[in-house]
Formats: C-alpha cells, sequence, structure tokens
C-alpha cells in the first residue's frame, strides 16, 4: 500500500537528514490524511489507493501552478523548491502517459462504450478515472473526449 511505502519513507528520510524530502512526504501523509476525515461521512475509514493517487495528481497540479507563477514574478528559487517536492511526488505515481496514448485509450473506450454524443462524456471520463488514477491529467483527457464525441 502507499500509506505503508510513504511512512517507512519518512523514517527513512527522517534518519538520512534529508530535510526537503521528509517535508515532502509529511505533505502528502497529511493530504491523505485529510482525504480520510472528508471520506468518513460516506461510511469509508481511509481511502484507496487509487484515491491516493488522485490526491497526488492535484497536488503535483497545485505545485505546477505555483512553479509558474513562481517563474513568471521572478522567483525561480521558489519555483525549484516547487519542482524538487514534484519529484518527490511523482516518485509515488504510476508513469503518466502522453497525450496520444489518452487520446488512443479515449478512442477504445468510446468505442466499447459505445458512446456517441456529448452526453456520454461522463460515462467515459468516469471509466478513465477509474482504470487509469494517476496516470493521466484528466483536465487534458476531458478536452480529447470532448474532441471526439463532437
Amino acid at each position: 500500500m502507499l500509506r505503508d511505502k510513504i511512512l517507512n519513507d519518512t523514517k527513512d528520510a527522517m534518519r538520512a537528514g534529508d530535510k526537503a524530502k521528509l517535508g515532502t512526504l509529511r505533505l502528502m501523509s497529511s493530504a491523505i490524511k485529510s482525504a480520510d476525515i472528508e471520506a468518513r461521512p460516506s461510511g469509508k475509514d481511509a481511502i484507496s489507493d487509487a484515491e491516493i493517487l488522485q490526491v497526488f495528481a492535484k497536488m503535483v497540479k497545485q505545485r505546477r501552478d505555483s512553479v509558474e507563477q513562481f517563474t513568471s514574478g521572478g522567483r525561480p528559487e521558489l519555483a525549484a523548491a516547487e519542482q524538487a517536492e514534484i519529484a518527490v511526488i511523482e516518485a509515488y505515481m504510476p508513469k503518466q502517459m502522453s497525450d496520444a496514448e489518452v487520446k488512443a485509450t479515449a478512442i477504445k473506450l468510446i468505442a466499447t462504450l459505445g458512446a456517441a454524443g456529448m452526453k456520454d462524456m461522463g460515462k467515459v471520463i468516469a471509466v478513465m478515472k477509474e482504470q487509469f488514477a494517476g496516470q493521466m491529467d484528466f483536465g487534458k483527457a476531458s478536452g480529447i473526449v470532448k474532441d471526439l464525441l463532437k
């Protein structure tokens, strides 16, 4: 499980004195705990690994936005710190699919599900999120699916 790996890596980072990695791992643990708390009203004590990957994807997206802002604001040292956090988070995520792979997957799912128009976009995206959690940027994926279903 991802939780155990992060916990063990947190201990290793403490022993090694790697403060940057340790800080990022603690942020990741905190984000997981927050998501666990948010899931409690729906009857779950803990979120699944797939949901943890979605939390990580959100964290990466936030940091990429920060990198853009810091770079345009003339703060390269802060952008570099955010990039370092992105690298640590992405180490726990599966390899990201390229745009071509996302498009090929979308075409296959549209054919499999028999999606005929925009009304079926939600079905296609739901299956993609279920099968490919953490492997693609679903903002881009929804744009690709939208273009294919027009």
